[in-house]
């Protein structure tokens, strides 16, 4: 009979120290985040809305190759390619080396982050539905911002044990990896198979590549920007082929080898995306009029409120119960270091649903500017009250914790 695994349990020295580094990153990178958040809505709601519409609505690119994009594209399927590679990385370390490697430990992120996705998406199908408002945007509220959570968690829960935060680290992982399977399944229009098997072709090139050995930035930069030109060209969204090549990267070390090709590119690259593709994205995403009309709309019309609810509600809901049923019903327990608040704070925390789902916002409402600009203001408004209700609980559980740990000795250690 095997040994119960212990739910969240302590992570090893390795973890820890890539969980340091992650969260010295993401949550500069999550200042950076709100930064272009906040400039985009001061644009949006200030005389120089027009010269920020015009911005962001200038095409450049070449038109032969059908890249004639407007800058604001070019930040959403261009710069945002980097942000799922660098995704696509993550997941393919947790699932070799990581917490996902192990599939009993990797059971207990994984319901609870499916359970966290798959409520939310319902919360908005049931508002929405109930009241005469239309489905496209279910799954606008699946998705956690990963940037946000861990900015708010470093600030807040410095006193929260080191286990909480790295199952919050495997549950964006996993989050992130479905977000990404809806885009592709859900949000992918007008195929050109011409191109779509043009660019499996490429990704092939791709790999055969890594698997020969082949080094050298020069051969690999080309190769990707084809492989996203032509998924681009495919009617796939072009951030699915960010993903694809993170996957292909080898997360173990070869003989001779200190750090693996993921490491190395996961450090060279993840600066980039979390201080650069994430915050110019949300400069071009997040500029919304936040008048009273806009922001009574998100309270009052079905689509925005489903959104509100679903990051608010079905995020915590779902989360926590996930957790708490994996917990009941499996051989799992809960690490004696923590409590089920514990668990709820982190819960409501992964409410903030920012980059991804401002993405799917303007996915799932095409040609419908008013109603995508209004859920949109229903994603900043919820991840707003997210942000407030997990600080609140976080900076309580902290103070609990600094009541029973001794002065001088560190959280989970």
């Amino acid at each position: 009979m095997s040994a119960p695994r212990t739910l969240f349990g302590r992570t090893t020295p390795r973890e820890r120290g890539f969980l340091a580094e992650a969260l010295r990153t993401e949550t500069v990178g999550g200042l950076l985040l709100l930064a272009g958040a906040v400039l985009a809505l001061v644009l949006a709601n200030t005389p120089l809305s027009g010269f920020y519409e015009s911005v962001r609505d200038f095409r450049i690119g070449p038109a032969a190759l059908q890249l004639d994009l407007p800058v604001g594209s070019w930040a959403t399927d261009g710069l945002l390619t980097v942000f799922f590679f660098v995704a696509g990385v993550e997941l393919k370390r947790e699932l070799v080396v990581g917490e996902l490697s192990d599939p009993r430990a990797a059971a207990l992120p994984v319901i609870a982050a499916v359970c966290g996705m798959v409520v939310p998406a319902l919360c908005y199908l049931a508002v929405s539905a109930g009241t005469g408002g239309g489905l496209e945007g279910w799954a606008v509220p699946m998705a956690t911002d990963i940037a946000f959570a861990l900015a708010v968690l470093a600030v807040l829960g410095g006193s929260l044990p080191t286990a909480l935060r790295a199952f919050l680290l495997t549950l964006a992982v996993v989050d992130d990896l479905i977000a990404i399977l809806v885009i592709a399944v859900f949000f992918t229009a007008g195929l050109n198979l011409v191109a779509l098997g043009l660019a499996a072709l490429a990704l092939g090139v791709f790999w055969f590549l890594l698997r020969s050995g082949v080094r050298g930035w020069y051969v690999y930069l080309p190769l990707a920007v084809v492989v996203w030109a032509l998924t681009h060209a495919s009617g796939v969204h072009a951030t699915v082929a960010g993903v694809a090549m993170g996957l292909m990267i080898r997360c173990t070390p070869a003989e001779g080898e200190e750090r693996s090709p993921a490491e190395r590119l996961e450090h060279l690259l993840r600066p980039v995306s979390a201080g650069l593709a994430v915050p110019v994205f949300a400069l071009f995403a997040a500029g919304v009029s936040v008048s009273g009309d806009a922001m009574t709309s998100v309270f009052s019309r079905p689509e925005p409120l489903g959104v509100l609810l679903g990051l608010v509600l079905g995020k915590t809901l779902g989360i926590f119960g996930g957790s708490w049923l994996t917990s009941r019903f499996t051989k799992a327990s809960l690490n004696p270091e923590l409590a089920w608040a514990d668990i709820f704070a982190v819960a409501a925390l992964a409410g903030i649903g920012f980059t991804v789902s401002l993405l799917i916002s303007e996915l799932a409402f095409p040609g419908r500017p008013e109603l995508t600009d209004e859920v949109k203001a229903a994603v900043l408004t919820g991840s707003l009250i997210a942000a407030l209700i997990s600080g609140v609980l976080l900076r309580l559980r902290g103070r609990a914790y600094r009541r029973r740990i001794p002065e001088g000795r560190p959280v989970g250690a």
